[in-house]
């Protein structure tokens, strides 16, 4: 499901979207999934879009959804993995690739 929640922030232009596994080094979660979009607007238009697939395709709703005032840094969490869906500048000050490097990135189709 997150390769699925990276693929719906794609299609929504999320930029450079990584999933991470870190099952192994955090106890709360399976995966991170890791997108950004260039403004406030396309943030929005990202958290919707996965949500929209995630309750399409697979009947599921996140658990708690944070950060929708601001739409700087959207924290999905859907339980068995996290989404973050940050805008541009926002990214780049918390760097959680940096962070989590010790975490496997997950494969997915190009």
């Amino acid at each position: 499901m997150a390769v699925a929640a990276a693929q719906a922030a794609e299609d929504k232009l999320g930029r450079d979207t990584l999933v991470l596994s870190v099952g192994e080094l955090l106890a709360i979660t399976d995966a991170f999934v890791i997108t950004h979009g260039g403004t406030g607007r396309q943030v929005k238009a990202i958290v919707e879009e996965i949500e929209a697939q995630m309750a399409e395709g697979f009947g599921v709703r996140p658990v708690r959804v944070e950060g929708l005032d601001a739409m700087t840094w959207v924290l999905m969490d859907y339980g068995s993995f996290v989404v973050h869906v940050f805008d541009e500048d926002t990214r780049r000050f918390y760097e959680l690739e940096r962070l989590w490097k010790d975490a496997p990135r997950v494969a997915r189709e190009a």
